[in-house]
């Protein structure tokens, strides 16, 4: 459950607009993202870049959290706030969830988002689906002699001295 937006995360929320503005503004669309501490203090910041880097994944909010990550070394962003443009795609809210997110704020929802050409909104059933159901990509375990031995082996170097 979210806690209760306070002017702190207000005005953050502000500034990730003006940053939104900003990216519009140079041409970019306008999702962006930051993701916060406890505090308030910004840890990262991301833009859309799916056209510029042609990668289906460089969606602001992942962004943000890969900045946030390696500004701080870290791979988990346990406690952090993560302040979105738009409201997160299904594919943002697993990437948050598995950041370790404690909470997710968003100006602008999925339906007034869809209202000006950015409609995601069929994305989020899929999650709650197997994806052995999906249409596309097909998925299927493939066994192979040793696919499991990377596994196997790193468990055993974690439990090395």
């Amino acid at each position: 459950m979210v806690g209760e937006p306070s002017e702190r995360f207000a005005r953050l929320m502000e500034e990730a607009v003006a940053f939104s503005m900003d990216h519009v503004h140079e041409g970019g669309i306008p999702f962006t993202a930051l993701v916060v501490d406890q505090g308030g203090a910004v840890l990262g910041r991301g833009v859309n870049r799916v056209r510029e880097h042609h990668d289906p994944t460089a969606h602001a909010e992942v962004e943000a959290i890969r900045d946030a990550c390696r500004t701080h070394g870290a791979t988990h962003l346990r406690g952090a706030t993560l302040l979105a443009s738009g409201e997160p795609c299904a594919m943002c809210y697993m990437s948050a969830l598995y950041a370790g997110i404690s909470q997710v704020f968003f100006a602008a929802d999925r339906d007034e988002v869809a209202a000006h050409g950015f409609d995601y909104r069929g994305a989020y059933h899929v999650f709650a689906d197997d994806p052995h159901t999906w249409r596309s990509p097909a998925v299927a375990k493939l066994p192979v002699s040793g696919g499991l031995r990377p596994f196997t082996e790193f468990q055993a170097r974690l439990r090395q001295p």
